[in-house]
């Protein structure tokens, strides 16, 4: 594992650290950290959320090291936009619930590794942009996709069109991050959201997520026939039996994600 991307677990909670001062920035290296960090946390069935967070107190991640764009390299270009777009779906793809900490400045790919996660808490001093185009870029990893899902098109053209920078308060408002809290807060707050998703199924969290997000490219009947399709594999799991003895017997019910 890189040096720029700390990983530890907390039970069934991994926590991924960005730790590359002072801004977070990406580099090839780390993006293919956070790939095989995320694969590797996906095969460990003790792992049910995963919360990305940041070693700086001022910036959650300002994105790519723009230094690497200066001389106009197409072959530069085409690798970094492979390993950040591999990157970043691998973890909109995480089996359990991603949850993001944004703490400070989350710019550009510092924003777009919030948006591939499925849920974002933000505290009220941090500030959210997506400014490539005003530096001759477009956003490569999801960007002008998962923030259009989320905002809607007029918010996704401000942000990116318009270069807009956009604080915490503004993202609550529109949808862009699901909670705002106190500086200093977000992490512990990304915390208990996973400690509530270690109470769900981990079987059945995966295939509601495997859903939802489905919905984002598939007409909608063929969604009412794969939930349930997926309702019925649940009863192929042992965690099915035991979600529902559990709840009959009136005990916490203790997962075996299988």
């Amino acid at each position: 594992m890189s040096d720029a991307l700390l990983v530890e677990k907390q039970g069934h909670t991994a926590v991924i650290t960005m730790n590359n001062p002072p801004a977070n920035t990406w580099t090839a290296e780390s993006l293919k950290a956070l790939t095989a960090a995320v694969k590797s946390l996906n095969a460990d069935r003790d792992i049910y959320a995963l919360v990305l967070r940041s070693s700086s107190e001022k910036f959650f991640s300002a994105g790519a090291d723009l230094k690497l764009f200066a001389d106009g390299d197409k072959a530069v270009a085409r690798d970094m936009a492979r390993v950040f777009g591999e990157a970043f779906e691998t973890l909109a793809q995480f089996r359990g619930v991603s949850i993001a900490a944004i703490n400070g400045f989350a710019m550009g790919g510092g924003l777009e590794v919030a948006l591939a996660c499925d849920l974002r808490v933000a505290e009220e001093q941090a500030q959210m942009a997506l400014p490539e185009a005003k530096v001759g870029l477009l956003p490569c990893a999801g960007g002008t996709q998962n923030l259009t899902l989320l905002v809607g098109e007029g918010w996704a053209k401000r942000m990116i069109l318009c270069g807009e920078r956009i604080t915490a308060a503004k993202a609550l408002e529109i949808g862009l991050v699901e909670e705002m809290v106190g500086k200093g807060q977000a992490y512990e707050r990304a915390l208990e959201l996973a400690k509530q998703v270690e109470q769900q199924s981990p079987i059945a969290v995966t295939a509601c997520k495997r859903l939802i997000q489905n919905s984002r490219t598939a007409h909608l009947n063929q969604g009412y026939i794969l939930e349930r399709e997926l309702f019925v594999d649940l009863f192929d799991s042992e965690d099915q039996r035991e979600g529902v003895n559990a709840f009959l017997q009136k005990r916490a019910p203790e997962w075996k994600n299988q």
